[in-house]
């Protein structure tokens, strides 16, 4: 199993980075914009255990699975996310959104990712994997979430 880890400082109150994880499809496509579907199967009132149909776009191929919340927290000061899909019947992966509150217009934002391949050939593809991706979607939250902070903060 591989795992990666990024943390980043973002200029935008925690609820404005949150929506971007926690929010509607047209929210999550501004940081995932090859999310195609993100359809509600089960959902339950503490998040935890809630499921979701997604469809992602890779090229010309569409993957569509089941992305499940194994963690979830929303308090005021400090925000999780974790779920869990597996990708291609090869890839057990997870994504798990970490968000702390460190001022009324700073937030601490930390991805961690991790993927386990389900077949012999896959963990190939592993050991050449880096953290580029990891880094450039950190990136993409922290870009996005102080563009849309922008726009609201200064009514653009």
């Amino acid at each position: 199993m591989k795992k990666w880890t990024e943390e980043t400082e973002i200029d935008a109150p925690i609820e404005e980075v949150w929506k971007l994880l926690d929010g509607s499809l047209d929210n999550m496509q501004k940081i995932m914009p090859n999310v195609m579907e993100h359809e509600p199967v089960k959902i339950t009132d503490e998040g935890v255990g809630s499921v979701y149909r997604q469809k992602y776009k890779e090229g010309k191929r569409i993957e569509e699975y089941e992305v499940e919340t194994v963690e979830y927290m929303n308090t005021p000061e400090h925000k999780k996310l974790k779920i869990a899909f597996v990708l291609a019947n090869m890839f057990d992966i997870t994504a798990k959104y970490e968000l702390r509150k460190l001022s009324d217009n700073k937030t601490d934002f930390i991805y961690t990712a991790t993927n386990r391949p389900l077949k012999w050939f896959a963990s190939i593809i592993l050991l050449f994997a880096g953290k580029k991706v990891t880094a450039q979607f950190v990136e993409r939250v922290k870009h996005t979430a102080e563009a849309e902070y922008s726009k609201t903060a200064f009514n653009v």
